[in-house]
């Protein structure tokens, strides 16, 4: 294997990481941040009021784009894995 091969391989293979890995990512700092300033606002310290909406929103995301992570994943590796593979 070409080291061009490999590294544009890995480059793309790290941005498909990026893409998907994007709204949780996303989701988790609103989530952090919502209830950090409402934490602020109210004087409340608990801290299970930050873990749980947190992890709520993380898990909606992740359940609302299981679909687009497997497509994502599934053409990269058809695409660019396997014809590595086959020799292609």
């Amino acid at each position: 294997m070409d080291e061009i091969v490999f590294y544009d391989t890995l480059r793309q293979g790290l941005w498909v990481a990026v893409v998907i890995s994007t709204p949780i990512l996303l989701v988790a700092l609103i989530a952090g941040v919502t209830v950090g300033l409402f934490q602020a606002l109210t004087s409340i310290q608990e801290m299970t009021l930050t873990f749980v909406p947190k992890l709520a929103a993380i898990l909606a995301v992740f359940w609302a784009s299981m679909g687009f992570m497997t497509e994502s994943i599934t053409a990269f590796f058809t695409q660019r894995i396997v014809p590595l593979i086959a020799g292609v």
